[in-house]
């Protein structure tokens, strides 16, 4: 191991969201690359259960803004730990953060999505996890010598044999026959599910004599909402409802067709564990997704907020023949390989890390 930069890694909450999944899948690929590395968590959620149990860990509530406890807490172990690097993801953990400019330890903030940046101006630097990340960022007034562009992994999918795959269709009684489309996310606005369901209604019922079917995974505010829609719209017993699933990757793997179909997506961390899958991959063009892809080689691409034009795509997609289904599958696996790797990522983060301590104690 090239670097002894030791870091301490810290983040709110308990339940395991896409950035909750990110903060695992980095600490634990640190820690495995033989980084020192240290967490913050809250004592007894889904995110401390995710650690690597080798990891050293420390507990807090990271309750919130004014959850003066914590704050006092963080202080100590970083000052007892003395870390090089500071990373806090999300607002929780930024806010609840605040480390002397000149002291021995530097604050990095790892920011996912466009927030409002009240409670992020007072780190040292800055991650953003896309270009238009970034961008947003130095707009909003961050010196540019101090944001840095650091992309995502997801973990390798493990291949499901045919019979597990066959067990989830029986489980959740979708036909045999049925070719599968799949959403998959936090069913809140910015995800574009209403979308999803129009768009679906607009397919035929049955495909090459097969039935179309749509897989919606995930959980959020808007679950009634879609379902009512899915009703509305006829098709309530052509849309299998999951829930959220601690697992996905059997469902990227019976899918037919993968859809992300984001009217908003700072990333779409979905689209990687798409291509992790060999999931063929249709998209709408929104901010992260257009990062990601090369429309018409590793997936193909729709308009935002429009069923009719998605429909369109998903019509297309599942009318692909097999050279090149084939063909756009392994174009996604080539691209995820050479430029969302863990071994990429983390050696990107650790030269930061590096560069970033130099420039401290220079």
């Amino acid at each position: 191991m090239r670097s002894s930069i030791a870091s301490l890694h810290i983040i709110g909450g308990k339940k395991l969201g896409g950035a909750e999944r990110f903060f695992v899948r980095l600490v634990n690929a640190l820690a495995r690359h033989g980084a020192p590395v240290e967490v913050v968590t809250v004592a007894g959620g889904e995110i401390d259960a995710a650690v690597d149990p080798q990891i050293t860990r420390h507990h807090a509530p990271l309750a919130g803004v004014f959850d003066v406890w914590s704050r006092l807490r963080i202080r100590q172990i970083v000052k007892k730990r003395a870390p090089a690097i500071v990373q806090t993801y999300m607002g929780r953990a930024t806010r609840l953060t605040h480390l002397p400019k000149n002291g021995g330890s530097l604050h990095v903030a790892r920011l996912g999505g466009y927030y409002g940046l009240g409670g992020y101006r007072h780190a040292h630097a800055w991650i953003g996890n896309t270009r238009g990340i970034c961008d947003y960022l130095i707009r909003e007034g961050l010196p540019r010598e101090r944001v840095f562009h650091i992309g995502n992994f997801v973990d390798p999918a493990p291949r499901h044999a045919a019979e597990t795959l066959h067990e989830l269709r029986r489980k959740w009684l979708i036909p045999d026959e049925a070719r599968i489309i799949l959403g998959l996310g936090r069913l809140h606005p910015n995800k574009g599910f209403s979308d999803l369901l129009q768009a679906f209604a607009r397919l035929p019922p049955e495909l090459q004599d097969r039935p179309l079917h749509l897989v919606m995974v995930g959980d959020g505010p808007l679950r009634a909402e879609l379902r009512a829609k899915a009703r509305q719209l006829g098709m309530e017993k052509r849309v299998t409802w999951a829930g959220w699933q601690y697992e996905p990757s059997p469902w990227y793997q019976l899918a037919d067709v993968f859809v992300c179909s984001s009217r908003h997506e700072p990333l779409g961390n979905v689209i990687l564990e798409a291509w992790a899958n060999s999931a063929l991959t249709v998209t709408t063009a929104a901010e992260g997704p257009l990062e990601l892809i090369t429309p018409g080689q590793d997936a193909l691409l729709a308009p935002p907020a429009d069923p009719i034009r998605l429909a369109d795509s998903l019509l297309k997609a599942l009318s692909l023949d097999a050279e090149t289904r084939a063909a756009m599958i392994e174009a996604g696996r080539a691209k995820l390989a050479a430029n969302f790797s863990e071994t990429a990522i983390v050696t990107a983060y650790l030269d930061l890390y590096r560069k970033l301590s130099a420039a401290q104690h220079g």
